[in-house]
């Protein structure tokens, strides 16, 4: 009875370890003592087990058919024994013979076990398998266990569970033991067991971040319509919100930017751009290509495409390093963006013009005809001649005339090459060749014309330099003259200096000599010392002429300097 007993509790804790039902147990371990008693007694299917899940009771019982002659043991028995087994039985009745478990011998027990083993192994695997398969889309965190050929293996609970590589974030480094946060994307069943594939790069793993950080988006307040990332370098979300009271973009971003922060430690540094939503093309992509200023959009609708027209120095942010911001929008708003310049814009309405004149030449084609035409790809009647009828019969508006429109086009060619009429290329790269030629031969023109701007500037500043050279050495030259006018004049007063001094030297030596009358002598004297302060004073004015005269002629120099120079 205790063995019977543990039995039971063996089977109870094998199901709490597996995380597999008790019945589904119980049931196995039945299947595997019927396995058994084939093994021993033969491959019949005459076996039944039975176990008993409160009192652990078990038996295996063989069927048996109740015959006046047994000619096979194994199903059959006579009616003596089988009356023994059941006191009612009769003959062609059917009997169950319980087997004695010592009797299976080891092998079979050995049998039964693995069985067992098996049957609860792959139990737990399916469970494990539903469990996981049922959490596709969610967010689980697993740890490392070890890196193999580039991939990440996690350990997740019960299950194994893998980051590839190529849904790793490329500047991310892990360790053993380090936790590891990704999205379940899929589940499979390996030889090894289930095993759950996480993704860091998926897009719909930003979405789950943000769920988590921002509670208005998991309250269905704040709606995330579109993203678009590149992992790792950038991403962009587009948000709206249903209740006018809640700013989409402030919800996400959060105080002083800490829920967006979040989002961004854990995509290790990824940058996210943040746009409202809109149910109008041309104001969404506007948007989409933030943070550049888009002047603006001209939506296709049959096509889904767009054109998307900048400011020269806007082209670059708009489409960004290496075409970064302009994929992103594009996976953004599902449109197919064309982002050009002003200028790109007039050229490429010139050329459709050109084209839808070109192409009206043919008879029967309308205007909108002409422009389904023109914005297909069939610019020019040289492209629909050397076009292949097919192609033209999925222009819209061209449905079963194309052969006819082809053979016009065909006729037309032929007959303006005849007479050396000029038509347009035939493909739009060679009509983009011709401009460009054209763009350098008038570049070509325009920086001739700037080298002799350059040279004619250069020739009158080389004139206007020699003038200033000569007008410096004509003002050089007075100067000169004018010192050396001053040097003569400063001579002059010394030489007049000297000579009075030498008269008056003269008179005093007579007086003392005392020959003639001192007061004849004191007249002539003084008359002489008259006479010699007048001659002073006369060489004095004199000097002082001289010296007016040769300041008026500097003054003149000067003058005539000074007009030259202005002249210049």
């Amino acid at each position: 009875m205790n063995a019977n007993l543990n039995i039971i509790e063996a089977l109870g804790q094998i199901a709490r370890e597996k995380n597999v039902d008790r019945d589904m147990v119980i049931e196995t371990l039945a299947d595997a003592l019927v396995s058994a008693a084939r093994k021993r007694y033969g491959n019949g299917d005459n076996f039944e087990a039975q176990i008993d899940p409160e009192t652990g009771s078990m038996s295996v019982m063989a069927r048996k058919t109740v015959v006046d002659e047994v000619n096979e043991p194994d199903l059959e028995i006579e009616l003596g024994p089988a009356q023994e087994i059941d006191h009612q039985a009769q003959l062609g009745s059917v009997v169950f013979e319980e087997l004695n478990l010592a009797d299976f011998g080891r092998n079979a027990i050995q049998t039964a076990k693995q069985i067992l083993i098996q049957r609860v192994r792959e139990a737990e695997r399916e469970r494990i398998y539903e469990e996981f398969a049922s959490r596709i889309s969610h967010i689980e965190v697993a740890t490392v266990q070890q890196i193999s050929h580039g991939d990440i293996i996690l350990q997740l609970g019960r299950a194994e569970a893998a980051v590839p590589l190529k849904e790793q974030i490329r500047r991310e480094r892990y360790r053993q033991g380090d936790s590891v946060r990704g999205y379940v994307f899929e589940v499979i069943k390996s030889v090894r067991g289930p095993q759950v594939l996480l993704s860091r790069t998926h897009p719909e793993f930003l979405r789950k971040l943000f769920a988590l950080e921002v509670p208005e988006i998991a309250e269905g307040i704040v709606q995330i319509h579109a993203l678009a990332r590149e992992p790792g370098e950038r991403a962009k979300i587009a948000v709206s919100s249903n209740d006018e009271r809640v700013d989409p973009v402030g919800a996400c971003v959060g105080v002083k930017g800490s829920r967006v922060q979040a989002v961004v430690r854990e995509l290790s540094g990824e940058r996210i751009d943040i746009v409202p939503w809109i149910d109008e093309p041309d104001i969404f992509i506007s948007r989409a290509l933030s943070p550049a200023t888009v002047t603006r959009v001209i939506t296709d609708e049959r096509r889904h495409h767009a054109q998307v027209i900048v400011d020269e120095e806007q082209l670059s942010l708009a489409i960004g390093k290496a075409g970064q911001n302009s994929r992103l929008a594009v996976q953004l708003t599902g449109w197919g963006l064309d982002i050009i310049t002003e200028d790109e814009y007039q050229r490429r309405l010139r050329r459709l013009e050109e084209s839808k004149v070109e192409l009206r030449r043919l008879d029967g084609v309308s205007e909108l005809i002409a422009l389904s035409l023109a914005t297909s790809g069939f610019i020019s009647l040289r492209g629909i001649a050397e076009s292949e009828a097919d192609m033209l019969e999925t222009v819209p508006g061209l449905e079963g005339q194309a052969a006819q429109l082809r053979a016009q086009a065909i006729a037309y060619v032929t007959a303006a090459e005849a007479s050396g009429e000029e038509l347009r290329p035939a493909t739009i790269e060679e009509v983009e060749a011709e401009e460009r030629a054209a763009d350098k031969r008038r570049a070509a023109e325009s920086a001739a014309e700037e080298a002799k701007r350059s040279a004619a500037l250069a020739a009158a500043e080389v004139e206007l330099a020699a003038q200033d050279a000569a007008a410096a050495e004509a003002k050089a030259a007075a100067e000169a003259a004018k010192a050396e006018a001053a040097v003569a004049e400063d001579d002059t007063e010394e030489d007049d200096i000297e000579s009075g001094s030498d008269v008056a030297e003269e008179v005093a030596g007579e007086q003392i000599s005392g020959d003639e009358d001192p007061s004849a002598e004191s007249a002539d004297a003084n008359e002489e010392t008259s006479s010699t302060q007048t001659q002073v004073e006369e060489a004095a004015a004199t000097e002082a002429d001289d010296g007016s005269d040769l300041d008026a002629a500097s003054a003149a120099s000067e003058s005539g300097n000074d007009d030259g120079a202005a002249g210049v």
